[in-house]
């Protein structure tokens, strides 16, 4: 069993920051990813950030000068650091975990919900 568990969501105004994180548990040897994902009223969910193969940060062109993403790979966690915040990014932010058992599966978080007032 493998548990997703985001936090650090809330209500901010256009222009503050909030810190995201999400910690993966459970029973598995390694994580080969964790990403973060967020998802709009009424639009689809879209990849905000992640690493690449090489292990270097990539962000969805929306976001790019704004958050960063780091992780903490002893903790099995995943942060994101959203600054300089939009309306146009309230959305549901989740957190997905690529968890190789002989192979690649994917789990998902509840998601946390980031709402940014003008």
């Amino acid at each position: 069993q493998v548990q997703v568990v985001e936090s650090g969501g809330g209500l901010v105004q256009a222009g503050g920051s909030l810190r995201l994180s999400c910690a993966a548990s459970g029973r598995f040897s390694s994580i080969k990813a964790m990403e973060w994902y967020r998802q709009a009223p009424g639009k689809q969910r879209e990849l905000v950030a992640n690493f690449n193969s090489g292990g270097k940060p990539n962000y969805a062109d929306s976001v790019k000068g704004r958050f960063t993403i780091s992780r903490d790979n002893a903790k099995n966690t995943v942060y994101l650091q959203m600054n300089s915040l939009k309306p146009e990014d309230t959305a549901v932010y989740y957190c997905r975990a690529i968890i190789t058992q002989i192979v690649d599966y994917r789990y998902w978080g509840q998601g946390t919900q980031v709402t940014v007032s003008s």
